[in-house]
């Protein structure tokens, strides 16, 4: 059995007017079991909350380095922690 985290990612580069939060969404719902949110910050940044499987939440993040992503991505940094819940599907903000 799969142990639930929370991925905090914070995504640095071109990321905002590019539809990074509309495909960070997308892609969590492809892996699918993932909750939490895509927001854009004032500094340019991006951040990607997302609950779920490890495996899943490893998938994303694996996603949100690659050359995959709309824009350009120069960084990500992660924080991992155990999830608090409250989330219902996965969200833009």
């Amino acid at each position: 059995m799969s142990e639930d985290v929370r991925l905090v990612a914070w995504v640095r580069g071109r990321v905002q007017g590019v539809g990074f939060r509309w495909f960070t969404r997308a892609k969590a719902l492809e892996i699918g079991g993932l909750s939490g949110f895509a927001l854009n910050l004032g500094d340019g940044r991006v951040q990607v909350v997302a609950e779920g499987a490890r495996e899943g939440c490893e998938g994303l993040l694996e996603w949100l380095q690659s050359d995959d992503t709309p824009g350009r991505v120069d960084g990500v940094t992660e924080t991992w922690d155990t999830p608090r819940g409250g989330y219902d599907g996965f969200a833009i903000r």
